[in-house]
């Protein structure tokens, strides 16, 4: 087992990453406890694999668990499914010291996370996540949320958890789709800031893939890493922090097109984020040429969704995807942010971005779907 350390001073946290961690979730969950009993929320896909282990767990450690399955998928994540998890936690009378524990993938960690953190005006949550994406990313961080109509992830809290639960075993039993979903946050951590974890990855990305538990473990715990540095600087996204979006930006765009459906995955959408990032910051001269290609071919070679012909069924038109980024949440005073950069490992924050290359972008990409078609 590997521990990555959150430091946020008395909100600060670890990360455990390893293999048997669901077996030691008692032991480990257990000092945080004021009374023997957790609420655990979870989907029910998740639910069947795993739930009773976890709750055998909690079980043998001397640990009551009432449990909560919601359905599965990006659709969960809205005001019926938190109203139903907040008025599930009422009913079942979990007080202000007790502890929830998130077990699931980023959907049911960003909405577990958002009812702790108002049910009571806070409670304590542990994340035990079940998905690639999830144990590199929304895990981590405390950002807990739901979606709108207008756009993904406009409602939530700052809530960091008190633990966060990283058991590789568990990628074992996810689809190769949802899995290679989860390495498109791998990648997006390389392509930020470590260009050498990148080319790592470039290298060792089939193995990890295939299975290969010690790649997962490293890939999981370097991704872990930069995400804690970087929340460590900036808690709340006031700056840094925003570097964690690359990608996201086009992606958000384009899930709500997508009407948050199975047509296209979060990650799906950070795989062609990403790529989408790369082709502006190309040309608008910040990064080489060679850069754009590099990036979709190992996204490509991992066989991931890089361009927007990849996904299928209709998408509006670029104006109409320009209108649903002017929704994102890196908006200040009605200027859109956008993650660009200047090499593979050398990410920043761009607000001068012009429309016009921003809408060729869109354009040409679309473009490509109707010549694929």
């Amino acid at each position: 087992m590997e521990t990555v350390h959150v430091d946020l001073g008395e909100r600060s946290y670890d990360i455990r990453i390893g293999q048997g961690l669901i077996d030691r979730a008692g032991a480990e969950i257990a000092p945080f406890l004021a009374r023997p009993r957790v609420a655990i929320v979870t989907d029910e896909t998740v639910a069947a694999l795993h739930l009773d282990r976890l709750v055998g767990a909690l079980k043998a450690a001397g640990i009551v668990a009432t449990t909560h399955a919601l359905p599965p998928g990006e659709a969960t994540k809205a005001w019926p499914a938190f109203t139903e998890t907040v008025e599930w936690l009422l009913e079942e009378r979990i007080e202000r010291r007790d502890v929830v524990i998130a077990f699931g993938g980023g959907v049911i960690g960003d909405l577990a996370g958002f009812a702790a953190a108002v049910l009571r005006r806070g409670i304590r949550f542990v994340q035990i996540p079940t998905s690639l994406l999830a144990q590199v990313d929304s895990s981590v961080g405390g950002k807990t949320g739901i979606n709108a109509p207008q756009g993904k992830n406009l409602i939530g809290a700052f809530h960091q958890p008190s633990l966060v639960l990283a058991d590789i075993d568990v990628l074992g039993t996810m689809t190769p789709r949802d899995f290679l979903a989860g390495y498109g946050e791998v990648v997006k951590y390389g392509l930020l800031g470590d260009d050498a974890f990148f080319s790592w990855l470039e290298e060792n990305g089939p193995a990890l893939a295939a299975g290969d538990a010690a790649k997962r473990i490293h890939a999981v715990r370097r991704s872990c890493e930069m995400k804690a540095e970087i929340v460590q600087r900036d808690e709340t996204e006031q700056g840094d922090r925003a570097l964690l979006n690359l990608g996201h930006t086009f992606c958000h765009a384009l899930e709500a097109a997508t009407g948050y459906s199975d047509r296209l995955l979060h990650g799906e959408g950070v795989s062609i984020g990403c790529a989408l990032a790369f082709e502006l910051s190309a040309r608008l001269g910040l990064c080489a040429q060679e850069d754009p290609s590099r990036v979709r071919a190992h996204l490509s070679g991992m066989g991931m969704k890089t361009d927007l012909r990849d996904i299928p069924g209709d998408l509006p038109d670029a104006d109409a995807l320009l209108a649903l980024m002017a929704q994102d949440k890196k908006v200040i005073d009605g200027q859109l942010r956008f993650i660009l950069a200047r090499g593979i490992g050398d990410a920043f924050v761009a607000s001068d971005v012009p429309t016009d290359v921003t809408r060729a972008v869109m354009q040409d990409a679309l473009d490509m779907r109707v010549v694929s078609d």
